[in-house]
């Protein structure tokens, strides 16, 4: 059996607006065509009666065309988020390395993001130092950014 990681999904309020705050800040980029799915077959494998989403897919920072993607979907009838937090259980964040992790935190903020930590320096034995912050996208999901160093 081959297998081969493709995509993590995102239920949004606004798939496009979602999709354009991931294009302008972190560098992600459109992949053709937007998606809009409807009838027995998506009901069926989503388990959503009435099931009806419309979105796009999103190449990643660092991939090329073949690599996984972030594909951002709303659905005619999404159910309400819970409240955000890191340590609810389940899917918890999503990571992307960066160069500098104060400005890419300050671009979040000034796209809709808000912070849910502060910025951190903390080296770990054996491996580097990592420089790390939480944030959320502006529909709250969790992001983290992140930059190594080798061990000082």
């Amino acid at each position: 059996m081959s297998i081969r990681y493709r995509h993590t999904n995102i239920v949004a309020e606004d798939w496009d607006a979602l999709a354009r705050f991931y294009e302008q800040v972190l560098g992600c980029v459109r992949v053709p065509p937007e998606r809009e799915h409807v009838g027995e077959w998506l009901e069926r494998g989503t388990g959503v009666p009435g099931a009806h989403i419309r979105g796009v897919h999103l190449r990643l920072p660092g991939f090329d065309a073949d690599g996984p993607t972030l594909e951002i979907f709303t659905y005619a009838a999404n159910l309400p988020k819970p409240v955000t937090a890191a340590n609810r259980e389940g899917l918890a964040h999503l990571a992307f390395e960066v160069d500098n992790v104060e400005d890419a935190l300050a671009l979040i903020l000034e796209h809709g993001g808000r912070a849910v930590g502060e910025v951190v320096t903390h080296e770990v034995p054996g491996v580097g130092r990592l420089i790390f912050a939480y944030a959320t996208d502006p529909e709250g999901n969790i992001l983290e950014i992140q930059r190594w160093s080798s061990a000082s």
